[in-house]
C-alpha cells in the first residue's frame, strides 16, 4: 500500500487499538480539524454528498508538490470531523502524485468497520475521491 508517512502513521495508530479505543482516537481527531483559513468560505467549497453530515472541502493544487486540503465539518458531527481531520493530517502538503497513489479503500485499514456504520465509511470514501480528483485536475 502506498501511503504518505503521515497517513501510514495514523493507520498504524488505529491498527494498534481495540474497537472502543479506536472510537476515542477518532473523536480526538475530530477536535484537531483546523478552522478554515480566512480566504475560504464554506460557500466556495465543494460539498461531499456521500457524507451524512454537511461536509465541504477545498483542494488547492496550484503547487503540485504541496497540495493543500481544507475541510468544513460541523462540530456536532464528530465522526465525520474525525474522518476529515485524518485526511487533512495525512494528505495536506503532499504532492498530487502521492495523493493519487493513496488506495481508495485505505480507510478499511483503520479498522473502523466494526464501530462505524458503512454509510459513514462511504462518506470518507467520498472525501478521498474528491480530494484525488481535485488534486489531479490541479484545482
Amino acid at each position: 500500500m502506498s501511503l504518505p508517512p503521515e497517513l501510514a502513521e495514523i493507520v498504524d495508530d488505529f491498527a494498534a487499538l481495540g474497537d472502543s479505543d479506536k472510537v476515542t482516537l477518532l473523536l480526538e481527531f475530530a477536535e484537531e480539524l483546523p478552522p478554515l483559513p480566512d480566504h475560504l468560505t464554506q460557500e466556495s467549497m465543494e460539498p461531499v454528498p456521500e457524507c451524512q453530515s454537511p461536509v465541504f472541502l477545498s483542494v488547492d493544487a496550484a503547487d503540485r508538490d504541496a497540495v493543500r486540503v481544507y475541510f468544513s465539518a460541523p462540530q456536532e458531527s464528530p465522526t465525520t470531523r474525525g474522518f476529515a481531520a485524518i485526511l487533512h493530517q495525512g494528505l495536506d502538503g503532499q504532492s498530487a502524485e502521492v495523493i493519487a497513489a493513496v488506495p481508495s479503500d485505505f480507510y478499511f485499514d483503520l479498522g473502523l468497520g466494526a464501530v462505524v456504520s458503512p454509510l459513514r465509511l462511504n462518506g470518507m470514501a467520498g472525501m478521498l475521491a474528491r480530494i484525488k480528483r481535485q488534486a489531479a485536475q490541479g484545482h
